[in-house]
């Protein structure tokens, strides 16, 4: 395996020239740049497997490129010797840690392989130029979405297992999406995570947002949770070896912890990768299951630190090359072609009976995970402005005869767990005692459970739906505003999809009397939509969780927008008469 001082051509990490595969050394970094000149599947197969080639769609590339190689050194007079080059495919396929963009690679190329070994390099050489767009059109989704949830001051990016331009053919999707924030000027800071054992952070993220002038620090992986705690943190941003099918995300070492502490402070934790990154493989399936670095590599554990080895050369060492992150942590998975919401269309239950709540609440009965994710509810609705300030509340069915209920007065973009108070649904009383206090709307909230199956409530300010409210309202009594032929009825869960009718309350004084507006209502209401609007005040949705409840609110805010938008005659009506 030759080494070469001149970097790869056309800023890319791996290419074709002079019959050879020329790699960038991903070992060198960040102290010197080095090509790899590879001229065999062996020293192909080798550099994969010594971490000179890593990530996910590098080590893919890589295999294509491997088998033109074969092709090309197994050239007969008659064409190609296709048993040899179809052995060398095998061997590459296998080379990788991960296999699906390596193996879906591989097959690709070894399509063509009956044209001949040009037709061979020519489909290798397409799926690099295919790669670099696929990166780049996922980072600028990647960008746009992140935009959208952490909005209104420069923000601070946590990246981990960046994907920078090594791990892929030019430019890596999630270190991708970083770099473009900040060209567009909204980025405060970025913390680079290190995922280990190479220093992927340190060598190949660090050296790629000091090139692209991005203002960045390195932060340990046992660091990230208190980073995250100190306010350090509004957004991270992750790759991904594998996505299953049920929206687990399998990628380099630490990404589960990142989610977990993300999870814990409401902190939106965004996966950016390839769609070639799908895989059809169960969650528990092998090709997610955990696995360990082959004991090779045993000695990028015990890096020397001035000079002197860093552990006993007896010592062990526990090698974990990827771990999966579950659904239920991810805030989004953007690829080139979609974004999914995992916590919106896979809600998960806790394996086995949950632990009892302890916390300040004095016993209350919903435990951490759904107080938390009140917490990240509210910081994901006060980004889009739709909770300002303190106002808004979120509520969930607890355990028994209870809800849990966001606190009064407490900032909806800075709340955690603590900020929770369990109320029971017959009485109204708190559970427990502390400093917080039910939210006043908490009245609204039961009406709705002991009303209907809701397994969560949410009243938030959303602008279309306050404005209709205002519109439409009375003072003094409900009213109705019909909604026909909208397709957007049909994300109601209604019998009859083609219409329905938004009942619009007054705003009193006293909530306990708007409770008892609402409950009368729904005590007769044949097919209510799950919502309603309250004059000058808002909108409260619901469902059997908070991602249903939440989509039932995005659906009936823009019903409204819809009707301002269109002027509907409903509108000016109830307006001039009011």
């Amino acid at each position: 395996m030759d080494v070469e001082r001149p970097g790869v051509e056309g800023g890319r990490s791996l290419c074709w020239g002079d019959g050879v595969v020329l790699a960038t050394d991903q070992r060198a970094r960040p102290g010197a740049h080095r090509t790899l000149r590879l001229a065999t599947a062996d020293q192909l197969i080798a550099a994969v497997h010594s971490f000179a080639i890593r990530g996910a769609s590098a080590v893919g590339l890589a295999g294509a490129l491997g088998v033109a190689l074969s092709a090309h050194r197994h050239r007969t007079a008659d064409g190609v010797d296709e048993t040899a080059v179809r052995a060398d495919a095998v061997r590459i396929a296998a080379a990788g840690p991960t296999t699906a963009h390596l193996t879906r690679a591989v097959r690709r190329v070894l399509a063509r392989l009956p044209d001949g070994p040009d037709a061979v390099l020519a489909e290798a050489l397409a799926l690099l130029d295919e790669d670099a767009a696929v990166h780049r059109a996922a980072a600028s989704r990647a960008c746009d979405l992140v935009l959208s949830r952490v909005a209104g001051r420069p923000m601070r990016l946590l990246a981990h297992s960046g994907a920078g331009r090594p791990a892929a053919a030019a430019v890596g999707a999630p270190l991708g999406a970083v770099i473009e924030l900040a060209g567009r000027n909204v980025v405060r800071e970025v913390l680079v995570g290190e995922a280990g054992p190479l220093p992927g952070g340190a060598g190949h993220t660090a050296w790629e947002l000091a090139r692209a002038g991005v203002a960045h620090r390195l932060c340990a992986d046992s660091a990230a949770a208190a980073a995250m705690a100190a306010g350090l943190v509004d957004c991270v941003v992750v790759g991904a070896e594998l996505i299953a099918a049920n929206g687990d995300v399998v990628n380099e070492t630490g990404t589960y912890a990142l989610a977990v502490a993300a999870a814990r402070h409401g902190i939106p934790f965004v996966v950016v990768a390839p769609e070639s990154s799908a895989v059809p493989a169960p969650a528990d399936g092998p090709a997610l299951a955990g696995e360990e670095r082959d004991p090779a590599s045993e000695e990028c554990y015990r890096a020397t630190v001035a000079g002197a080895p860093s552990a006993p050369p007896e010592s062990g060492a526990y090698r974990p090359a990827f771990d999966r992150t579950p659904a239920e942590l991810i805030t989004a998975i953007v690829t080139e072609r979609r974004t999914c919401w995992p916590q919106r269309r896979l809600p998960r239950r806790p394996r086995g009976p949950a632990a009892p709540d302890t916390g300040p609440r004095g016993g209350a009965p919903a435990p951490d995970s759904a107080r938390r994710q009140l917490a990240r509810y509210a910081r994901t609705l006060y980004e889009r402005g739709w909770m300002p300030g303190t106002a808004g509340n979120l509520s969930v069915r607890g355990r028994g005869d209870t809800l849990v209920i966001t606190g009064s007065g407490r900032p909806k973009g800075e709340l955690t767990e603590r900020d929770m108070v369990a109320v029971r649904l017959d009485t109204g009383a708190e559970v427990g005692a502390g400093p917080v206090r039910a939210s006043a709307e908490t009245a609204i909230h039961r009406a709705v459970y002991r009303a209907t199956r809701a397994g969560a409530v949410i009243h938030v300010h959303a602008p279309y739906a306050t404005a209709t409210a205002t519109r439409v309202g009375h003072p003094e009594r409900r009213r109705t505003l019909p909604v026909e032929r909208l397709e957007l009825l049909k994300g109601l869960g209604l019998a009859d999809p083609s219409r329905t009718e938004l009942p619009v309350f007054p705003n009193w004084p006293e909530v306990s009397a708007i409770a008892r507006d609402v409950a009368g209502h729904l005590a007769g209401a044949v097919d209510p939509p799950p919502g309603l609007l309250i004059a000058d005040h808002g909108i409260t949705a619901w469902g059997r969780d908070l991602a249903q409840a939440r989509d039932r609110l995005e659906c009936l805010e823009a019903v409204c927008q819809l009707l301002l938008l269109t002027q509907d005659p409903a509108l000016a009506a109830y307006h001039e008469g009011r």
